[in-house]
């Protein structure tokens, strides 16, 4: 049982999203966790969301509702006013899970090495805010960053680094410059992702934290925009690494080999990824505990 509850600050951004913005909030406050600062940075809506965040506010430790600079320019905003641990963003249409921020706050009390985690089961919500499905990340790790395997498009890929489902301490956040590139319209995660990478491996958890809404209005539609600023934000990453692919083990993954079932474990063991997840131990006991796993994945 979790007897730590390190102080975790969310900021949710929102610009007119009155249909979603009431259930974003009670997915996270109805988790009840005793050490929140919960703080919304609306960018100036007109479509109710002003009232809906009243009814809220004796729940917020700030909020507010004038012009910005754009979704990452809010976030910034709001974690300048932040102090908790563990920081983390969602947004205004996306859910967390009812026991998200136990499980977070349980798994990096215990696990001080661990200064970013996500999931290895990324969640999705339809309009209505249905779970609809899981995916499934086989894992993560620099090398595969590197390669691209977290681009949210390609043949190539893994999947994307699911921004719902990720928390990170806050001295890593001051590492980065404690701030997102506002010069990146969709694709701020990404480099924040890339930023993180630079400095320490991203743990995954095969909890589910946090679910992406499927909605028709939503930003990152705009896909376009998001690969052009991905792309370079990989290319900053790779270039300060002095890194470049001669043979990776991405193209090695387009062979497919690694799906033959004679040889998929001993070409796994010699050219997969290195990763770290988080599991569980003694799980039908009070003296249950996180350990992390190294384990290989391609």
């Amino acid at each position: 049982m979790i007897n730590v509850f390190p102080t975790i600050s969310l900021v949710t951004p929102s610009y007119n999203q009155a249909q979603f913005l009431e259930a974003t909030i009670e997915s996270v406050l109805s988790q009840n966790y005793p050490n929140l600062e919960y703080i919304i940075i609306d960018g100036g809506s007109t479509d109710g969301s002003v009232e809906i965040l009243k009814k809220y506010e004796n729940h917020l430790a700030f909020w507010c509702s004038e012009p910005d600079g754009g979704q990452y320019d809010a976030i910034n905003k709001g974690f300048a006013r932040s102090s908790g641990e563990i920081m983390a963003w969602l947004n205004s249409d996306d859910m967390y899970f009812p026991w998200t921020f136990r499980t977070v706050a349980s798994i990096m009390s215990e696990l001080p090495q661990v200064e970013w985690l996500t999931t290895l089961r990324p969640g999705f919500w339809d309009w209505y805010g249905f779970c609809i499905e899981f995916s499934s990340m086989l894992g993560y790790c620099r090398q595969a960053f590197l390669d691209g395997c977290y681009f949210s498009w390609g043949k190539n890929v893994f999947g994307c680094i699911q921004q719902e489902s990720t928390f990170w301490r806050r001295n890593l956040w001051q590492k980065v410059g404690s701030q997102i590139n506002t010069d990146f319209k969709m694709a701020g995660d990404f480099d924040l992702w890339s930023r993180f990478f630079l400095h320490t491996d991203l743990y995954g958890t095969s909890s589910p934290l946090g679910g992406f809404r499927k909605q028709i209005n939503q930003r990152s539609r705009k896909s376009d925009r998001y690969i052009i600023e991905a792309e370079s934000s990989l290319s900053e990453m790779r270039t300060k690494l002095n890194w470049s692919p001669i043979f990776s083990k991405s193209t090695l993954r387009q062979l497919k080999i690694q799906r033959i079932p004679k040889i998929q474990d001993n070409f796994i063991s010699l050219f997969g990824y290195v990763g770290k997840r988080i599991i569980r131990e003694n799980l039908d006991l009070p003296s249950s505990y996180w350990k992390i796993e190294e384990y290989k994945f391609l």
